[in-house]
């Protein structure tokens, strides 16, 4: 009897360690402070999906973090799409890589509602509105505006609206990214259904617009990087602004004229996210250190310097230098720009609407 009463005591002992996160991953405990003396250890090396070192400055953000805290931090990216980073995530959790990723906002509530960012939300959340930030593991971190980038040696009448994209003398000429597979196009068909006269509940207009600049012959085969618009392969492309001034500033440099266009009949103020990855908890006092690092004010003027405006700075709760603005466009040119709470449109459905409005 006594042999029977300790083995059930054993089991009922495991069944609730194992409820409450007592063995395995479990064991971690995600909604404490981060200990700031094993940040060190933990950041020898960072492997990263969707965080590459010059997507935004988060190379020099990354590097001012490790310096703070003595850590080595090889940082490693692997290129994805937020969908990707979250089923990367979700594939691995057994055997966690990743240990955060950059993400469209509009896939912080997806990444919550799949479970793979820990139930951890940093002070400086605080700073943020609520629609900019989870119940915990992602945070808005900049925002970035869809605009047109033109090689104006090649297009010297450049388009100055949505509109204008669909005028016959931009044949082949337009570059997007997709909205089935990247962040950067489900920005761009967003401030096109807004400057349209749609709404986050109604992207209707967006996708019609989409349709007839597909008709309209006017989508480039090439695709959207730097080198197809310096060679004319595709001289016009709807990308972020800061991109494009990064581009501008590169393409200078070898005798091309580059130009950003905040769209004049409207775009949207298109937040970044920093999520991180609930399953690497070996790296966890590491990744919520650099949840909260990403809105301090340092990291916040690291992203202004490369020309993504921080969502801080969005919200009036932080001043810049002079200095961190200077490859920015003048104010004037955002007089166009809306802010919406992106976070409340079905990605998702963006994805499947694409398929079926504009493709088929």
């Amino acid at each position: 009897m006594k042999n029977l009463r300790i083995g059930v005591l054993a089991v009922f002992s495991a069944l609730t360690l194992a409820a409450c996160g007592g063995s395995g991953a479990g064991d971690y405990d995600w909604g404490a402070a981060p200990d700031s003396s094993k940040i060190a250890a933990q950041g020898k090396d960072l492997p990263t999906y969707g965080l590459a070192p010059d997507w935004a400055n988060y190379g020099e953000v990354v590097k001012a973090f490790c310096a703070k805290h003595g850590a080595s931090c090889d940082h490693k990216d692997t290129d994805m799409s937020s969908a990707d980073e979250i089923k990367a995530f979700d594939a691995e959790k057994d055997k966690p890589v990743a240990t955060a990723s950059d993400i469209g906002l509009m896939w912080g509530p997806v990444a919550e509602a799949k479970g793979v960012v820990p139930a951890y939300q940093p002070p400086n959340a605080s700073k943020l509105k609520d629609w900019q930030k989870g119940k915990g593991g992602w945070v808005a971190t900049f925002v970035g505006a869809p605009a047109f980038v033109v090689n104006v040696d090649k297009v010297p009448n450049a388009p100055k609206t949505w509109q204008d994209l669909l005028k016959p003398e931009y044949k082949g000429m337009i570059a997007i990214k997709n909205p089935a597979s990247s962040g950067t196009g489900q920005s761009m068909l967003v401030a096109a259904a807004v400057a349209a006269g749609g709404t986050v509940d109604n992207l209707g207009p967006g996708f019609d617009y989409f349709r007839k600049l597909k008709d309209s012959g006017n989508l480039s085969a090439a695709k959207m990087s730097e080198d197809t618009l310096e060679k004319g392969e595709a001289p016009i492309q709807v990308n972020y602004d800061f991109n494009g001034l990064a581009q501008k500033a590169a393409l200078k440099a070898k005798n091309v004229d580059v130009e950003v266009i905040i769209p004049a009949d409207g775009s949207v103020w298109a937040p970044s996210g920093l999520m991180i990855n609930k399953y690497n908890t070996a790296k966890g006092d590491f990744l919520k250190g650099f949840l909260d690092y990403v809105l301090t004010d340092e990291a916040q003027i690291l992203f202004a310097k490369f020309g993504a405006r921080p969502i801080r700075v969005l919200n009036g709760d932080l001043q810049l230098p002079a200095d961190a603005k200077a490859n920015w466009l003048p104010d004037a040119a955002y007089a166009p720009v809306k802010e919406i709470e992106i976070t409340k449109i079905n990605v998702e459905q963006i994805v499947a609407d694409w398929e079926a409005k504009v493709l088929a």
